[in-house]
């Protein structure tokens, strides 16, 4: 597979590109992404679904300038898809053979279940893994929902609701009503389904969450794997679908999706009365992310292997030069959390976070050695993107910052206090993984001493010295706030 790949999505609402780099076999990042509200689908609609001129020029033109981008970042393969307004359209061939002619890019209309299936990939692969989930993602012509358990996916369905196709069949006609009975009758093809937690895909979803994230105080910027409260989630699509422009703009509502947000909002009130939904999480990948991932994993069963996280692997890729020390310090970290984690009264949960913790704790170091804490808990809380939560992230980036300095300070522990373990599970945790930096003080080739714990004292062996390990070992007794005593033997 080429190393770098551009996917270029054409939906109904909106054409979106984006240009992802591998840095091993299964690792990628995002390198640039573009999109222009084209709204191709425009008008299509009242017309029998054939497109029309100006959106077809208007689509055109985007592409060009997308090629142009993808040229320029000498992206070596090109994946084109579209979804409903092309496959619902008539004149469908008019603008695919245009565009294959005059600019050399193949379009490839999928289906609505590939479309489906293509954003449940990416909800199982770079998102934390979900039961009984329910993946919905609205888009301009049509809505599709696939059931999601785990790794496994089943029941991929398109149904021919779209914010635009509502929007002109019945909203601009000031029609609520006949939507709702539409709407109704579209979702009757969905089968009941115990179902635990709606994951919500297409750019509605997201608008809405992005909405409330904004005007809760939430503490970090970050839009995937981001949980909304269902109640307030459900008040919120309320308020929208009883507002004006103003109102609208007042709720956080973005001024490209004002004359669309309602008949996605309409979609979703409807699916919730249907599911009776308790629990939501918001993706931020979707279409273009599973475009690539079939790709990226097509001998692989479209999934990535067990235990393997892909941002994970990035970061080790492009930002930690020394991956020997970076494994030692995740197993011996791993070793004092197995020893002395009931003593400090630690829930074995938090074993995970602590070990990714020690494998990324140098990473902010080739960026700028003497502020690595601060860089590295920076591109933890950023680029630590995909398959984690948010009080995972926040927890690996606090115990990174904090690491081989001090407990972390009450005004970071106040501000991610919804998010971090309780004060004492915090420090315990961010003792340890101190207390491993201090032990490897001395980049040993191998690990050269052994760990052993019997209440209160931690043992520490070895043949050698471990001069430095000693005096590192000395700083941290101002961090420790446990009683467990350190005591140094030579073998």
């Amino acid at each position: 597979m080429a190393k770098r790949v551009a996917v270029i999505d054409i939906g109904s609402n909106s054409v979106r590109m984006v240009i992802y780099e591998k840095t091993s076999r299964f690792a990628f990042h995002i390198l640039h992404e573009a999109k222009s509200r084209v709204r191709i689908s425009e008008y299509a609609y009242q017309n029998g679904g054939n497109l029309q001129e100006i959106q077809m020029q208007r689509a055109f033109d985007a592409l060009r300038d997308f090629l142009s981008i993808i040229s320029s970042f000498k992206a070596r393969k090109t994946l084109c898809v579209a979804t409903s307004a092309l496959r619902d359209a008539p004149n469908q061939k008019d603008f695919i053979n245009r565009v294959r002619n005059s600019l050399g890019l193949n379009i490839k209309v999928i289906d609505g279940q590939r479309e489906a299936y293509l954003g449940a990939v990416a909800c199982i692969n770079l998102l934390p893994q979900q039961k009984n989930a329910l993946s919905i993602d609205i888009g301009g012509g049509s809505t599709e929902f696939s059931l999601i358990d785990k790794q496994n996916i089943s029941s991929n369905i398109s149904i021919d609701l779209g914010t635009v196709r509502l929007k002109e069949l019945f909203f601009d006609k000031n029609d609520v009503e006949s939507a709702k009975v539409y709407i109704d009758s579209q979702l009757e093809q969905l089968d009941e389904a115990n179902i635990s937690t709606l994951i919500g895909i297409g750019g509605t979803f997201r608008a809405i969450s992005n909405a409330i994230l904004n005007k809760s105080g939430y503490p970090i910027d970050k839009l995937h794997a981001y949980q909304p409260n269902c109640d307030e989630f459900e008040a919120v699509l309320e308020k929208i679908l009883n507002s004006d422009e103003d109102e609208l703009k007042d709720l956080g509502i973005k001024n490209s999706r004002l004359d669309v947000i309602k008949p996605g909002v309409l979609i979703l009130l409807r699916v919730f009365e249907k599911f009776k939904i308790k629990k939501l999480l918001t993706s931020g990948a979707g279409v273009r992310e599973g475009v690539f991932l079939t790709d990226l994993l097509r001998n692989s069963n479209d999934r990535f292997p067990l235990n393997y996280n892909t941002s994970l692997r990035y970061i080790l890729d492009s930002h930690v030069d020394n991956q020997t020390y970076a494994n030692q310090l995740c197993k011996v970290s791993k070793t004092l959390f197995d020893l002395t984690h009931e003593e400090l009264k630690i829930e074995k949960k938090y074993r995970y976070e602590l070990a990714i913790a020690a494998k990324l704790c140098m990473s902010g170091n080739n960026i700028h050695y003497y502020s690595h804490n601060k860089n590295g808990y920076n591109l933890i809380k950023d680029a630590l993107e995909f398959g984690f939560t948010h009080e995972q992230i926040i927890l690996i980036a606090t115990l990174i910052r904090y690491a081989k300095r001090k407990l972390p300070s009450p005004s970071h522990v106040e501000k991610f206090k919804d998010l971090l373990p309780d004060i004492d599970q915090l420090e315990s945790l961010s003792y340890l993984l101190s207390l491993g930096v201090a032990l490897l003080s001395h980049y040993p080739r191998n690990i050269d001493f052994t760990l052993s714990f019997e209440s209160p004292e931690l043992k520490i062996e070895s043949k050698n010295s471990l001069y430095l390990a000693k005096e590192s070992v000395k700083k941290l007794d101002m961090m420790r706030k446990n009683s467990i005593n350190i005591i140094f033997y030579s073998l």
